[in-house]
C-alpha cells in the first residue's frame, strides 16, 4: 500500500486529479473498487492541495463528479444487467454473503444505504447495482447519491489535506524528511480500512 501511495503522490498533478475523478468512477461501474478503493486517489489529491499543486476544491469537484457519475453509471448497470454479472462474476470478488447483506441493507434502509454506505469498501461497489436491480427508483437513488458522494467527496479530501498539514507541522517542528507524508497517508487509509471492517462484521451480528 505505502508503495502505491508513493507512487500516486509522485505523479504530475494534473494525472493526479484525472485519477481521482477516473477511480472512484470506476468502482461500482465496474467493480475495480474491490481490487483498488478510488478514496486512495483522493486522499493522495488532497495532500497535493495542501502542498498548493492542486486546488483544493477541484480534488473535491473531480471527486464528486467521479463518485456521482459512477454510481449512476452502477445503478444503471445493475438495472439492466445485474443478475447476468452477477450470476458471472468471480466469488472471490463478489462474494454471496456481502451480496445477501447489501440486499438487506437495501431492503430495510433504502436511500440511507446508498449515503451512507459508502463509507463501507464492499457496499459502495455493490450499492449501486444492487439497488438498480432490486427496483430502487431512480429518483430517490439520484439524490441519495448526490448527497452521499458530496459528504464523501469533501470529507475524504479534507482528510488528505490535514494529512498533508500534518506532516507539515511535524516536519518543521522535527526536521522529519517528506516521506513522513507518505506514512501520515497510510494511517489514514489503514483506519478507514478497519472502520470499514467492523462495520461488516456489526452487520454480520446483527
Amino acid at each position: 500500500m505505502d508503495r502505491v501511495l508513493g507512487v500516486l503522490v509522485a505523479l504530475p498533478p494534473v494525472l493526479v486529479l484525472t485519477l481521482v475523478f477516473v477511480l472512484p468512477a470506476l468502482e461500482a461501474s465496474t467493480f475495480l473498487g474491490l481490487l483498488f478503493p478510488g478514496e486512495l486517489a483522493v486522499l493522495v489529491g488532497g495532500v497535493l492541495a495542501q502542498e498548493g499543486r492542486l486546488p483544493l476544491w477541484a480534488v473535491m469537484v473531480a471527486a464528486l463528479a467521479g463518485a456521482v457519475l459512477g454510481d449512476q453509471t452502477g445503478y444503471l448497470v445493475g438495472r439492466r444487467f445485474g443478475r447476468r454479472l452477477l450470476a458471472r462474476a468471480p466469488r472471490r470478488f463478489v462474494r454471496a454473503g456481502e451480496v445477501r447483506r447489501a440486499l438487506d441493507l437495501l431492503r430495510r434502509r433504502g436511500a440511507a444505504v446508498v449515503v451512507f454506505g459508502r463509507w463501507v469498501t464492499a457496499l459502495r461497489v455493490l450499492v449501486p447495482g444492487l439497488a438498480g436491480m432490486t427496483g430502487v427508483p431512480h429518483r430517490t437513488f439520484t439524490v441519495a447519491n448526490l448527497t452521499g458522494g458530496s459528504f464523501w467527496a469533501v470529507a475524504v479530501s479534507l482528510l488528505g489535506y490535514l494529512a498533508g498539514a500534518s506532516y507539515r507541522v511535524l516536519e518543521h517542528r522535527l526536521g522529519l524528511g517528506g516521506e513522513v507524508v507518505l506514512a501520515v497517508v497510510v494511517v489514514v487509509v489503514l483506519v478507514r480500512v478497519w472502520r470499514g471492517r467492523q462495520a461488516t462484521r456489526r452487520d454480520r451480528a446483527g
